[in-house]
């Protein structure tokens, strides 16, 4: 059995000496795992279009029990991601989540379209990484079956209110009039925010990323997103973690410098 597919790497893993198993989104197949023989070797053809957030095109055969890829062209690099160990790591969160989320076997088209469509994001910068991220993980979760229902208030049947609430633990919208009946956790999403998880969901997929956020607001969206993923994924993402240690870091420092420069003005 052979599959010709183009794919994104989401996972490699060393084997032996020379020898790597990697993890492939492809368009058509869903999630597919192959060893690639010979890919440490510096003359191998196949060593960097089967590295990690690579695009490629890909050629899987199966010998009994396993793929292995016998040949592998590159698409995509990213380059961008390499310098920039922040976006790198979100980069890497967004791997797992796509590991975690998309099936093995099935037409993953949207999906790896969605991947891709992030990373050109990220590395250009033409969004926030933030909004990205949230971006990415509500239109996967959605995707993946996990698709909140934002038409209107669950309760009342409004459409918008200025506090407006998100209920993470059955994906649902209430409003500032009727949120005294929830005794879920929630959390208040107001005009902004809400707007923006629903062009995530109901836009065609051309327009997901033809919106903006105000900055003050972008924490709020990210909040709500861990919290939906927490409350309905259920498990730990190392590189999310390490990005939120970076980006912790980074605000930390930006603030310090700041204030420096805040100081420095006032003598």
């Amino acid at each position: 059995m052979k599959i010709e597919t183009d794919g994104l790497v989401i996972r490699e893993q060393n084997i032996k000496e020379q020898d790597k198993l990697i993890t492939v989104l492809t368009r058509n197949n869903g999630i597919l795992r192959g060893f690639v023989h010979g890919a440490k070797s510096i003359k191998s053809a196949k060593s960097s279009a089967s590295g990690l957030l690579t695009y490629s095109r890909f050629s899987f055969y199966k010998n009994r029990d396993t793929y292995v890829i016998d040949d592998c062209h590159t698409l995509e690099i990213f380059t961008a991601l390499r310098n920039d160990i922040e976006k790198l790591s979100l980069a890497q969160y967004f791997c797992e989540l796509l590991e975690t989320l998309v099936p093995e076997g099935e037409n993953s088209e949207e999906q790896l379209r969605l991947a891709l469509n992030s990373l050109f994001f990220l590395c250009s910068g033409k969004r926030p990484a933030l909004l990205v991220k949230c971006i990415f993980e509500l239109r996967l979760m959605a995707l993946a079956g996990y698709m909140p229902d934002l038409v209107c208030c669950e309760e009342c049947g409004c459409f918008e209110h200025e506090h407006m609430n998100f209920i993470p633990e059955s994906g649902t919208l209430l409003c500032g009039e009727c949120i005294a009946v929830c005794n879920k956790k929630r959390i208040e999403t107001g005009f902004g925010v809400t707007r923006a998880m629903r062009h995530c969901i109901y836009s065609e997929f051309d327009k997901l990323f033809s919106f903006t956020l105000a900055e003050e607001s972008l924490p709020v969206f990210d909040h709500v997103m861990e919290e939906y993923i927490s409350v309905h994924i259920e498990r730990k993402f190392k590189a999310l973690d390490f990005y939120k240690q970076l980006r912790s870091f980074s605000e930390n420092i930006t603030k310090y410098i700041d204030d420096t420069n805040n100081k420095g003005s006032d003598d």
